[in-house]
């Protein structure tokens, strides 16, 4: 999606900028304090930074928020879309970091961003990371060979991703598919969903995402991870299972497994507890001395 295209109402509209780096033209949200430290906050599958847009003026008293939409999604665009995988995404925010001239004092990461926020970990040890309903696991069954498979298959058809988004981009199915998060979003959060989902660039980012998604070699690298994680598992979750994030805790030295009452996009239904969770963890953890 063309930055231009994003709707005047759209969250924190006025502090993006595009930024090149690497292959991918980035959207990146800057807000908060210039001078305090900074939080990463990396969205997950098929969202983009607005997914954020209640935490983030509950964090930005304190902190300096950078938020990108992850390459292909939101209003970011790629020009390598074998990078939309999990550890040259990791490496791409990094050299986003560094070209923002930032160093994070955390990343917090919902759902796939959890994720990539712990390949960041592996390779930039003592960076705390604060997952939200991290997604950690696999696809059960039959669904985990056919599903990477289908995602493949879609990504390589020229015209899937606008197929998509005459299929999903009606209010009912967005209704449907969020009411499956086991979140309670706001008919303003959902109108920015269904605004996504009809951008065919959008989908085919999110195509892109799932068919090069490989979690083996992160889960098998879990225990090398040296630095402080949270893990916030969301007790009414529905597509990331509370089980995951407790599983993936007990596989990392030092990582926290903290229940929290809300679903899969609690960050979005349940800024407030998120919020909390994030201050007092961060607070404890002396993470914003870390900036300094």
């Amino acid at each position: 999606m063309d930055p231009r295209d994003l709707p005047e109402t759209w969250p924190y509209r006025s502090a993006g900028r595009s930024v090149r780096v690497g292959p991918h033209r980035w959207w990146v949200v800057d807000t908060g304090p210039a001078t305090a430290p900074c939080l990463l906050l990396l969205h997950g599958l098929g969202a983009s930074g607005h997914s954020f847009r209640n935490l983030m003026p509950l964090l930005a008293a304190h902190w300096r928020l950078i938020v990108p939409d992850l390459p292909g999604q939101g209003a970011s665009q790629t020009g390598a879309r074998h990078r939309i995988a999990l550890a040259p995404l990791a490496a791409d925010l990094g050299q986003l970091c560094t070209a923002l001239q930032i160093q994070p004092a955390a990343v917090v990461g919902h759902s796939a961003g959890g994720a990539i926020a712990l390949q960041m970990a592996l390779t930039t040890p003592g960076l705390p990371v604060i997952g939200i309903n991290a997604a950690l696991g696999h696809f059960e069954g039959a669904a985990g060979v056919l599903f990477p498979v289908m995602a493949q298959a879609l990504s390589a058809m020229p015209f899937a991703a606008t197929g998509f988004s005459r299929l999903w981009g009606n209010a009912r199915t967005i209704n449907r598919l969020l009411a499956g998060t086991g979140s309670q979003i706001d008919a303003t959060g959902r109108e920015q969903y269904l605004h996504l989902v009809r951008d065919p660039s959008h989908v085919r980012g999110a195509l892109d995402m799932m068919a090069n998604w490989r979690l083996d070699p992160l889960l098998a690298d879990l225990p090398k991870i040296n630095a402080p994680v949270l893990l916030l598992a969301g007790q009414d979750d529905k597509a990331v299972p509370p089980r995951v994030s407790h599983e993936a805790a007990q596989a990392i030295p030092g990582a926290t497994c903290q229940p929290i009452v809300g679903g899969h996009l609690v960050q979005e239904d349940k800024a407030d507890l998120v919020a909390a969770a994030i201050q007092n963890w961060l607070q404890a953890k002396g993470a914003s001395a870390k900036i300094r």
